[in-house]
């Protein structure tokens, strides 16, 4: 017991005592670092980053701020709300994906001096005087992101959030408004709530969903349903999810996420495949959750932040300054990665058989292994048949709490699904990053946009951020090292193309650029010799990196296609998703019409267009019915004729064949868009009319019976007018290869890119580099005619050999066909045919509809004869 002698009344406690204000964030951490336990000063980087918030910035409530791994991103968004906390009293609370991110942040802003409180777990158990201390302005608290994104938040009165990790946050602010009903246990629920969307699904579409055993297409396919059946249907959908929450037969996230949408079902986009029934708004409505909105800013940090309105678009933030990642970091990144491609190694491509036990070799050698996958289902093949037999294996929940359950152990692999980040394995704690399938199989929404929808550009930044992160998991400092297994065809595919890995960080794309080189027309034992050499990390290995690191200064990330017109369209899309929520469906309209105005560029991703397209139709026709004015139902059927021009090569839009939008929506045109371009076109062609150029015309089939490659590909530009493609022109450059040998352009409805190999033999294979290169051809023309192509477009590689090589199928790009010399002459036959007929009519005096039959009578129209030419895929292997 104190003496009464040893009492100092009204003693301050440790924090409390007034310390001298800087002047800036960097003048604070000098004062810190004259007692804390964290570096001497900033770095140059931070420095310049923490100067440009200080005055650019201050004052702005989005700010964004990016920084690779292992430059300082804690001790930067820390420095930042520790200045505004001491300079303005402000409550500050600093989120992370994980608690164990969570408490290594903690610990980190206790070794800078920053005054903190750990805030993670069941919030009845948090230590009340810590809050206190984040409630009165003492100390930053460190928290998770469900904290915050909760029906219930824990932390709230904010007014500075700073996001860790916040391109990985989209799954994390989406939660509360995502109501999941997953078949598998919830059945009831399930069938219910399908049973009120029957009439908002086309019938056949519903009757495979019912069905206990539908096919293989059924079991993977997401499916959107109509919002006019969903808005028809939105009192019995109400119901039923008032039922299923009340009566405990959803689980504990769907009861929630019922409480944010309760009254709004109906302004949800609901997707359904057969494992589950997905309810969520198409862009989370934030602005109506206090605990995220209210703050006067809000910090976002990512080692990537990536363009084209991700971040946006993940938070329902109308607009997000950026302060890019400093000179000298936006070439260099973090650690060194070695990528290598088991499917592209000459006998493992040869022999599937061999893949997996060769994968496995790796693991034991390895000892301990990250397997990041994108879903359920991709993690469950991956365990039965790519680990060794009994190997340990652990998930994300078993190691929330205690990383040290993986790490501890010489043997085992960590296996997550669609979790890409919040897993730091440094040093010798983890040597082996497996990435296994393409990342865009998150939530239905996802897979929707990607799979049915194929609205790949929107998803691109998502998805290269998530490669990013993911083969960093194990390289968090400048001398860390792990390899990197890429495995999936879909993922070997992309990451064998060259405007990907040019889309990547320089470090990223070299080292990208550097695995495949050394692994495809390579054996597995080679593969297995660089492995060692780069584990061993010794003087062998130097000269080596000494190759990747010279290819990334010459290297600059290149802008994708269509990121600009996304990065303008997202601030309307925002207003637009805010406008719908609140049930303002005229406004939502009018921003419905600002979307698509941005999205009109000749770069622009056409298909998420669509979508837009097809939300202005229901809009419109919502509208049409309840004020009776023929306006809304004309501006309907617009939008409606937009979609359907947009979704050519898809099947999302026949699948909304349902009975909700049998009235309400206009009937499709009964000639193929490409169709109407090609008849067009020949119409148009007035200088191939007259006996003498059309007959010259037809001397052209002379080079494609031939091999000698110049008149064969002369051949190709001659077949392509005639085709009606406008224009079709061929390589006269000097680049060779580089570029294709055709090119039929059927204005926004489609191109055909061709590649022609006329003086191949037909022995031997069809190897991966020919089919790399007819891939890129595409946006070979996509720069000559600086627009995006549109979503159907193939590119076709006509070659005599019969054989494919191996590793091509797995570099091979979905809209990748080949076509054999004896279907190009009948392609010339059949058109030369129709031409002729159409001339003896007399071709100036026919209509489109009259010339469409007359082609069509010989199977010359492009919707006739572009499925012949793709027969055959070239990532698809034949049946053995």
């Amino acid at each position: 017991m104190k003496e009464s002698g040893d009492f100092v009344a009204f003693q301050r406690r440790s924090g409390s005592s007034p310390v001298s204000q800087a002047d800036d964030p960097e003048q604070l951490y000098r004062l810190l670092a004259r007692s804390n336990n964290g570096p001497d000063s900033v770095w140059g980087h931070q420095s310049k980053v923490l100067e440009k918030w200080h005055a650019d910035h201050y004052s702005e409530a989005d700010v964004a701020i990016e920084l690779p791994t292992g430059a300082g991103k804690t001790l930067v968004g820390g420095l930042i709300g520790e200045f505004l906390r001491r300079k303005e009293g402000s409550r500050v609370a600093y989120l992370c994906p994980t608690k164990q991110l969570a408490r290594q942040t903690a610990s980190r802003l206790a070794d800078y001096g920053i005054p903190q409180v750990l805030l993670t777990g069941r919030v009845p158990t948090w230590n009340q005087a810590e809050r206190a201390q984040f409630d009165s302005g003492r100390a930053v608290a460190v928290s998770v992101y469900s904290h915050v994104f909760n029906s219930n938040p824990a932390l709230v009165g904010a007014d500075l959030l700073v996001l860790d990790d916040a391109r990985a946050a989209e799954g994390y602010v989406a939660g509360p408004w995502s109501l999941k009903i997953p078949r598998s246990h919830y059945e009831s629920a399930y069938k219910d709530v399908l049973s009120t969307l029957s009439s908002a699904l086309d019938p056949l579409v519903y009757k495979r969903l019912v069905t206990p055993n539908p096919d293989g297409q059924y079991l993977s396919s997401v499916y959107l349903a109509s919002p006019l059946g969903v808005a028809a249907r939105s009192a019995e959908l109400e119901t039923a999810l008032s039922d299923a929450v009340a009566m405990g037969k959803v689980g504990e996230d769907a009861v929630h996420a019922w409480r944010f949408i309760e009254g709004r079902a109906a302004r949800c986009m609901v997707y359904i495949s057969y494992n589950q029934i997905l309810i969520r708004p198409l862009i989370s409505p934030t602005f109506l959750h206090p605990a995220f909105s209210e703050p006067r800013r809000r910090l976002y940090m990512s080692a990537t932040l990536g363009a084209g309105g991700e971040l946006e678009r993940s938070f329902g933030r109308r607009k997000i300054k950026r302060i890019p990642v400093p000179a000298g970091w936006d070439k260099e990144g973090t650690g060194r990665r070695f990528f290598a491609f088991p499917e592209l190694a000459e006998d493992l491509a040869a022999d599937n058989q061999k893949l997996a036990p060769f994968v496995a070799g790796i693991i034991a050698k390895a000892g301990r292994a990250v397997v990041l996958t994108p879903d359920s289902r991709t993690a469950s093949t991956f365990r039965e048949h790519f680990l060794p037999v009994g190997y340990p294996t652990l998930n994300a929940q078993e190691v929330e709490d205690d990383l040290t359950r993986f790490t501890s152990q010489t043997a085992a692999a960590l296996v997550l699904n669609n979790r890409y980040d919040g897993i730091d394995l440094p040093d010798d704690q983890c040597r082996l990053v497996v990435l296994v399938g393409l990342p865009a199989k998150g939530d239905l929404q996802e897979r929707f946009l990607h799979g049915s929808l194929g609205a790949v550009e929107v998803l691109q930044e998502r998805m290269r951020a998530r490669i990013q992160q993911g083969s960093g998991r194990a390289t968090r400092n400048l001398r860390d090292h792990a390899a990197v297994l890429v495995l999936g065809r879909d993922l070997t595919s992309y990451l064998t193309r060259r405007e990907i890995q040019e889309a990547m960080h320089p470090e990223i794309h070299a080292e990208l650029e550097f695995g495949v080189d050394t692994s495809l027309g390579f054996t597995s034992t080679a593969m297995l010799e660089n492995l060692d050499v780069f584990t061993e990390h010794a003087d062998a290995w130097t000269a080596v990196d000494d190759s990747i690191v010279a290819a990334r200064e010459t290297y600059s990330r290149a802008e994708a296609p269509g990121v600009a017109d996304l990065q303008r369209a997202v601030r309307h899309e925002i207003v637009a998703a805010e406008a719908i929520w609140s049930g303002d469906l005229p406004f939502a309209l009018n921003s419905v019409r600002s979307v698509l105005d941005k999205l009109r560029g000749d770069r622009t991703p056409k298909r998420y267009g669509a979508l837009w397209s097809y939300l202005g139709f229901s809009i419109a026709r919502q509208l049409a019915d309840q004020t009776g004015d023929s306006n809304y139902r004309e501006t309907a059927n617009i939008y409606y004729r937009d979609t359907w021009k947009n979704s050519q090569g898809t099947t999302w839009l026949s699948h909304l064949a349902a009975p909700a939008e049998r009235d309400a929506a206009p009937q499709p045109p009964e000639l193929a868009l490409t169709d109407e371009v090609a008849m067009r076109n020949i119409l148009a062609a007035t200088d191939l009319a007259g006996v003498e150029a059309f007959e010259e015309l037809l001397k052209a089939r002379a080079g494609l019976e031939g091999t000698e490659y110049t008149a064969y590909e002369a051949g190709l530009v001659h077949l392509g007018r005639l085709a009606g493609a406008q224009p079709s022109y061929g390589n006269e450059g000097d680049e060779g290869d580089a570029l294709p040998d055709a090119v039929w352009i059927f204005d926004k409805a489609q191109w055909v890119i061709w590649e022609a190999k006329s003086q191949a033999k037909e022995t031997g294979q069809i190897g991966a580099d020919q089919v790399r290169q007819t891939g890129a051809h595409l946006r070979t023309a996509e720069k000559e005619q600086e627009k995006a192509a549109p979503g159907d477009s193939v590119c076709l590689l006509a070659s005599p050999k019969n054989k494919v090589h191996s590793s091509a199928h797995a570099v091979a790009e979905e809209n990748v066909y080949r076509v054999r010399p004896p279907e190009v002459l009948d392609l010339f036959d059949r058109l030369s045919r129709a031409w002729q007929t159409a001339r003896a009519r007399g071709l100036a005096t026919l209509s489109i509809p009259e010339l469409a039959t007359i082609f069509k009578a010989e199977q010359a129209l492009p919707s006739q004869w572009l499925p012949l030419m793709r027969n055959r895929p070239l990532w698809k292997k034949p049946a053995q």
